[in-house]
C-alpha cells in the first residue's frame, strides 16, 4: 500500500523542524512539495521550499483539479498539494510526508483515509507559541497576532488527526514522532 505521513500544526508549533528531522532518520520518507501563493520567507527557494506562484497561475491550477486539496489561508494566500507530486513520490518508491496547515492536513487524512498517518503538533502553550513567532523574526507584530488568533483556532482541530504530540521539549517529540513513523511504516 502506498503510504503518507501528514504534519500539521498552528504556525510555530515546531512542525517544519521536526519534519525535517524525519527526513534525515527515514530514508523512506520524501518530502511533499506544498505550492502556495505567499512570498519566499528567509532563504526560502522556489521548487526546493515550495512551487510559489502567483494567484493567478494558483487559481488556474484549481480549475484544472490539479490539486489533492488546497486552501485559501488569508486573502489571495493559497497553500495546496499538486496530485502530481504524490505521484512523483510514489513513482519513485517512497512515502510521501506532509508539511501542511491544519485545515489541510484535515483534506489530506479525508482524501488518503487508512493510507495516512495525520501528526498534530501541538505548541506547549499559546504563549509560547507567540514567544517562538516573535523569535523566527519573519513576521511584524500584526502578522502575529493574526498567527496567534488564528492558531488558538487551528487547535480545536487536534483531535481529528491520529495523533498529537506536545512539542514542548524537542528531542521528547522527535522520539515521540519516530516511534509514531515506525509504528506505521510497519504496519
Amino acid at each position: 500500500m502506498q503510504k503518507v505521513i501528514i504534519f500539521s500544526a498552528p504556525s510555530g508549533s515546531g512542525k517544519t523542524t521536526l519534519v525535517k528531522h524525519c527526513l534525515q532518520e527515514f530514508p523512506q520518507l520524501q518530502f511533499s512539495i506544498s505550492c502556495t501563493t505567499r512570498n519566499p520567507r528567509g532563504e526560502e527557494q522556489d521548487a526546493i521550499d515550495y512551487h510559489f506562484l502567483n494567484p493567478n497561475d494558483f487559481r488556474k491550477k484549481i480549475e484544472e483539479d490539479a490539486f489533492v486539496e488546497f486552501e485559501e489561508v488569508y486573502e489571495d494566500k493559497f497553500y495546496g498539494t499538486l496530485k502530481s507530486e504524490v505521484e512523483r513520490i510514489w513513482k519513485a518508491g517512497k512515502v510521501v510526508i506532509f508539511d501542511v496547515d491544519v485545515k489541510g492536513g484535515i483534506s489530506l487524512k479525508k482524501y488518503f483515509g487508512d493510507q495516512a498517518m495525520a501528526v498534530f503538533i501541538m505548541p506547549p502553550s499559546v504563549a509560547e507559541l507567540e514567544l517562538r513567532l516573535i523569535a523566527r523574526g519573519t513576521d511584524d507584530l500584526e502578522t502575529i497576532k493574526t498567527r496567534v488568533q488564528k492558531a488558538t483556532h487551528e487547535m480545536t482541530f487536534k483531535n481529528q488527526f491520529d495523533k498529537i504530540v506536545v512539542n514542548q521539549d524537542l528531542d521528547a517529540a522527535k522520539k515521540d514522532i519516530e516511534n509514531i513513523i515506525e509504528n506505521f511504516l510497519c504496519s
